[in-house]
């Protein structure tokens, strides 16, 4: 988890008093369901989601709690909620990351004969929402950049979803890499909008390794041995993954000495995800088998899924 120091201000290892997430399913706390007019009809909105807790579904894509919300929890945001929640409006950790989806828009994606899901909100759309909510508890300009600067702001992990729907719908690894920079531009405009705005602590997680993700593995199977690494993963797909992290950490520098006033810190997820599959996982995979993907079977469908 990079997801660290979201914490209020009774505690003094990070004093931050508010916490704002935009992402996908990976941190979608609620708001997915509740998109009109698909949301009431996705998976997340009946059993078995929730079923753990807290026994009916929350939109979280599980059947209980998900990561995110203890790493909030134990940060000192007990109570996280989504932003299209009623109750948003009284919560210090409000979420407004959403199921599926990209960081790039609708447009983008039908130019390109590329399909998403009509109920995913890319984060331009998201950054509405949140300038909505922002307008429902601040009373002034000034009031909003007080709180935003006592404030943890997450932007992503997202972009997975650009450059997965994209290769699984059958475009190529050259192609997807031409999108890195719309993507990148994309995050970094976002940022710098949400600095202009009062913000002062910002976290951006990269890509995590998709080239390991079951559904990926799934619909771009190879023959060839080499075409895997020794964590049985799809090399090409790491190595876009590994170009796209790089696009964007350059870009986050430069915008670090735009803004030299403001913490613009960079999340590798790509490095946890390796470590943990390399010490959880050693020697005990096949080539071309990911951890969810033993005997050469992927209990998945080809598709971001809740990601």
């Amino acid at each position: 988890m990079i997801f660290v120091c979201a914490t209020s201000s009774q505690n003094t290892r990070c004093p931050f008093q508010y916490l704002y997430h935009f992402g996908d399913g990976v941190t979608d706390v609620g708001n997915s369901i509740l998109v009109l007019p698909w949301g009431p009809s996705l998976p997340a909105a009946r059993s078995p989601y929730g079923r753990t807790f807290p026994g009916w579904p929350t939109g979280r894509w599980g059947d209980g709690l998900i990561d995110f919300d203890y790493a909030a929890a134990e940060f000192g945001f007990p109570h996280i909620t989504p932003s299209l929640s009623s109750n948003a409006s009284s919560s210090n950790g409000v979420i407004f990351s959403v199921a599926r989806s990209p960081v790039l828009d609708h447009t983008f994606f039908k130019s390109r004969g590329v399909k998403i899901p009509p109920y995913a909100v890319p984060l331009n759309l998201q950054l509405s929402w949140f300038k909505a909510h922002l307008k429902s508890v601040c009373t002034s300009p000034t009031d909003c950049a007080n709180r935003l600067g006592n404030s943890l702001i997450l932007l992503g992990d997202i972009e997975a979803n650009d450059v997965g729907y994209s290769l699984i719908q059958g475009k190529s690894i050259r192609e997807v890499r031409t999108y890195v920079p719309y993507i990148t531009e994309a995050q970094i405009s976002a940022t710098r909008e949400l600095i202009n705005m009062g913000a002062r602590h910002i976290i951006i997680p990269g890509n995590a390794l998709i080239g390991c993700f079951p559904y990926i593995l799934t619909a771009l199977r190879s023959n060839h041995p080499d075409a895997y690494d020794n964590m049985g993963c799809l090399k090409s797909v790491n190595d876009l993954i590994a170009y796209k992290n790089d696009n964007l950490q350059a870009a986050m520098r430069n915008l670090s000495k735009e803004f030299p006033e403001v913490s613009i810190m960079y999340g590798p997820m790509d490095e946890g995800m390796r470590q943990v599959i390399t010490e959880t996982l050693a020697g005990q995979l096949v080539v071309g088998e990911s951890p969810a993907c033993r005997h050469g079977k992927c209990p998945v469908d080809p598709s971001p899924a809740a990601a």
